[in-house]
C-alpha cells in the first residue's frame, strides 16, 4: 500500500471493518468517510456475486467519494471477503432480508446521519425491495442500470443483435430463444455472451473503459484483502448456483418501482439494452409519481464508460445532497 492511500485513511474520522449478523449469518462490512457526521451512502453492488469497483478492499482508494460521505461497503454474502457456498436453497429474498437488516443495523449505529442508497443492476433490486420494506430507514436512492422485468431477454437485445454482424447460424439459434417462452441458463450464457461481442450494451465504446488494471492493483494492495478474498471476486459461491438466475429472469419490478415512496434517481446508459434505458425511460415516464427521476448517461452502457461513472457520481452524489467536488 503506497503512502498516499495511507494518509488518505489516516485522515478519516471513521475508517473500520465492522461485523454484523445479516440473515442469520456473520459479515464483515467496511465503513469509512473523512467526516462521521456525513451522509452514509451504502453501495450495493451487481452481479449477483460480482463486488467491482467498490467492495471491502477498496478502503483508502476513493477519497472523492469518502470526502463527502461515509460509504459503507458490504462484499454481499457468497463473494470477496463473505465468500459462502450460495446453494440452491438461496433464493433473491435471502438477500433483500440481508440488505434490510444491514440497512436497520447501519441507522442504529448512526441515528444522526441520512441513509443513502447507490446501487448499480442487480443492487437495484435488493435497493428498491428494500426502500418498499423500510422506506422510513431511508432518505434517497440512486441507481445505475435498474432492473425491471425482462432482463436479457427483450426486444431491444434481439433487435440488436439481428442488425449485428453475428453469425447466420447464431441469429437462427437467437430466433428460437425469442419464440421460446421459457429461457435456461444456458440461454442466459448464450445471449450475454452476444451482447458483450456482437454490442455496446454493456461497454460502451464512446466513453472510454474503466480503469479496471489499476482498480485490481489497489485491491491486490489493499490492507483488508486477503489473496483468497481478491480470488473471491470471481471465483466465488455463485459459480454453481442456479435458482438465483433462473429466478432472476423472471423478475418484474414495474409496481414496486411505480409505486416506491422515496426519492428515487435512475441513472441509464444510453447504450444499455440488458436493463432497457428504452424501456425504464417509458415507464419511468408513465409512471406519474414524483419520487422517480431518470437521467440518461451518454456514451455509457450497462456498465459505466470511464466518462459515464464520473457522470454517475457527479449526478448520485448531487442527488445524496452531498457537496461534492473533484
Amino acid at each position: 500500500m503506497n503512502k498516499k492511500r495511507k494518509e488518505i485513511i489516516a485522515s478519516n474520522e471513521i475508517s473500520e471493518m465492522r461485523s454484523y449478523v445479516l440473515n442469520g449469518i456473520p459479515q464483515k462490512v467496511l465503513i469509512e468517510g473523512k467526516r462521521k457526521s456525513n451522509p452514509i451512502v451504502i453501495f450495493l453492488h451487481g452481479g449477483p456475486g460480482f463486488p467491482i469497483p467498490f467492495c471491502e478492499g477498496c478502503r483508502g482508494m476513493f477519497p472523492e467519494l469518502t470526502a463527502q460521505a461515509v460509504m459503507v461497503y458490504w462484499d454481499q454474502l457468497g463473494c470477496g471477503i463473505n465468500d459462502y457456498l450460495i446453494d440452491e436453497t438461496f433464493s433473491i429474498n435471502h438477500f433483500i432480508n440481508m440488505t434490510i437488516e444491514l440497512i436497520e443495523k447501519i441507522k442504529a449505529d448512526f441515528p444522526d446521519n441520512t441513509i443513502n442508497l447507490f446501487a448499480v443492476s442487480w443492487g437495484s433490486i435488493l435497493a428498491l425491495k428494500a426502500s418498499e420494506a423500510v422506506p422510513d430507514l431511508i432518505d434517497n436512492v440512486v441507481i445505475y442500470g435498474q432492473v425491471l422485468k425482462q432482463i436479457f431477454f427483450n426486444d431491444e437485445v434481439y433487435e440488436a443483435l439481428e442488425k449485428s454482424n453475428m453469425p447466420s447460424k447464431h441469429k437462427a439459434k437467437l430466433s428460437a430463444i425469442k419464440q421460446s417462452d421459457e429461457h435456461s441458463i444456458e440461454d442466459i450464457k448464450i445471449i450475454t455472451g452476444w451482447i458483450r461481442k456482437y454490442t455496446e450494451g454493456y461497454q460502451s465504446k464512446k466513453g472510454g473503459k474503466l480503469p479496471f488494471g489499476k482498480i485490481i492493483r489497489g485491491f491486490l494492495s489493499s490492507p483488508d484483502y486477503s489473496l483468497k478474498d481478491f480470488k473471491a471476486i470471481a471465483l466465488n459461491g455463485f459459480m454453481k448456483n442456479k435458482s438465483i438466475l433462473e429466478e432472476l429472469i423472471r423478475v418484474d419490478l414495474s409496481e414496486t418501482l411505480r409505486k416506491v415512496q422515496v426519492p428515487y434517481m435512475i441513472l441509464q446508459g444510453d447504450a444499455d439494452i440488458v436493463t432497457s434505458t428504452k424501456m425504464l425511460s417509458s415507464f419511468i415516464e408513465s409512471a406519474g409519481n414524483n419520487n422517480l427521476h431518470f437521467h440518461e448517461i451518454h456514451n455509457s452502457g450497462h456498465i459505466p464508460s470511464e466518462s459515464g461513472m464520473d457522470a454517475v457520481i457527479q449526478k448520485g452524489f448531487k442527488f445524496f445532497e452531498c457537496e461534492f467536488t473533484e
